[in-house]
């Protein structure tokens, strides 16, 4: 996998490796970044089929009235 190197406030990176209990900074960021993206999988799982019926209703077109 590709590594890309960004930097970030010490005082920012400190406090995530804390809250997440991590010696390493880049363990700590790697696991957050980790997180967000299993939480929005898992918020896609529960809503999908919900927002995907809505999206398809207001995409078709209205019935002839007559």
């Amino acid at each position: 996998m590709a590594k890309i190197s960004i930097s970030l406030d010490a005082e920012l990176v400190v406090e995530v490796m804390v809250l997440a209990g991590v010696g390493s900074p880049q363990d700590a960021i790697e696991a957050v970044v980790r997180d967000y993206i299993a939480r929005g999988h898992r918020t896609e799982s529960r809503t999908g089929p919900r927002e995907r019926i809505l999206r398809d209703a207001e995409a078709a077109p209205p019935e002839p009235q007559g």
